[in-house]
């Protein structure tokens, strides 16, 4: 997929992170979200509809709580969001009412993009926002979220929600110009297309230095992977310039183009997929691996190797070739208990139809 396609786009997530959203006093700037604000209107006018996930509610509780240290205890953690949010969605509703745009706060813990029944009605819910010409501002739920139920940072988040409508493009924008090579080294270059994430592309990535945010590019990649699965393209760039948001919808070689898998995944299998933390793993033979991910077969007992953890008919489970490394997912047909006593014979373990190639 060739960048000049990107304007073809009629429906995109844009994810604006921490460090493009606040000041040195690590307090929400509105000068640098203004314009951002004013790119995501201009989209909007084009006549492109688009989500905002935004970062900075907890960056933002620090500077009003003036805390110098992004804090490790949830409790504190979730003040900070729980003060941070609603300075920051005062914000974006000021700045885009100049643009005579209205502005809805989306909340979102991982467990309402789990239950299925939730998942769709948070994506009816964001449609019918659009629909009415709104902008969606989407954020975790931090100041109730706990550790199981988080997403873990917003990079991940503005994936789901990119797979969860889904959206033709995803845009991550931070405070680097995008992957790059030799970072802080001499030389340093940033890759303006990734075809493919292999080894070298994730040795490229590293955490974050910054004591406000999570994640860094570590977590970028990861978001990129599952974007690209699904089947959507993914743009990392710099929010720190003016006009990032045209130059990728034109084709610009701004930032890095992560090229999408061709087909997109049906909303079933991209819930299967991506929007569970599967409750077990079972271990497959060589020649179950090969029908599962070359043949499109169902798994059926013979070909399971190990099963790992508890889990319950219905749940999603990982499933991992005999070194452990995982390339596919799927809802299991039986509980862990019944698999391990290998008395099943002539069913069907994980139906295809319920099963994803990672």
């Amino acid at each position: 997929m060739e960048r000049n396609l990107l304007i073809e786009t009629s429906r995109m997530v844009v994810k604006l992170g921490t460090g493009i959203l606040t000041g040195r006093r690590k307090q929400i700037d509105p000068r640098k979200i203004e314009q951002l604000v004013e790119q995501v209107a201009a989209q909007h006018k084009d006549g492109r509809e688009v989500v905002v996930v935004s970062s900075g509610a907890v960056g933002a509780g620090m500077g009003v709580l003036n805390i110098e240290k992004r804090p490790t205890d949830l409790s504190d953690l979730q003040a900070c969001a729980a003060v941070g949010q609603s300075a920051l969605m005062s914000t974006y509703s000021e700045l885009f009412a100049k643009y005579n745009l209205k502005v809805a706060q989306v909340l979102l813990t991982h467990d309402d993009l789990e239950d299925q029944d939730r998942h769709l009605n948070a994506r009816n819910t964001i449609v019918s926002l659009l629909d009415k010409g709104v902008i969606p501002i989407v954020n975790e739920n931090d100041a109730v979220s706990y550790t199981e139920l988080k997403f873990g940072d917003n990079d991940w988040l503005a994936s789901l929600v990119a797979c969860l409508l889904p959206a033709d493009l995803l845009i991550i924008l931070t405070t680097v110009d995008g992957l790059v090579e030799n970072f802080g080294k001499k030389n340093p270059h940033t890759i303006t297309v990734v075809e493919k994430i292999d080894t070298h592309i994730q040795k490229l990535a590293g955490g974050t230095l910054s004591n406000m945010a999570i994640g860094g590019m570590e977590a970028k990649i990861r978001a990129a992977k599952m974007t690209i699965r699904t089947g959507i393209p993914l743009v990392i760039a710099s929010g720190k310039k003016k006009r990032v948001i045209s130059n990728i919808i034109h084709g610009k070689d701004e930032g890095t183009f992560f090229v999408p898998r061709s087909g997109k995944l049906k909303g079933r299998k991209r819930w299967i997929a991506f929007f569970h933390h599967p409750k077990g793993s079972l271990w497959v033979d060589n020649g179950a691996r090969n029908a599962l991910r070359d043949k499109g077969k169902s798994l059926l007992p013979p070909g399971i190797s190990q099963c790992i953890g508890e889990f319950n008919k219905g749940d999603v489970v990982r499933i991992c070739d005999l070194e452990g490394t995982e390339f596919s997912r799927g809802i299991s047909q039986y509980n862990a208990d019944e698999i391990r006593a290998r008395k099943l014979k002539g069913v069907e373990i994980v139906h295809r139809n319920d099963l994803v190639i990672l």
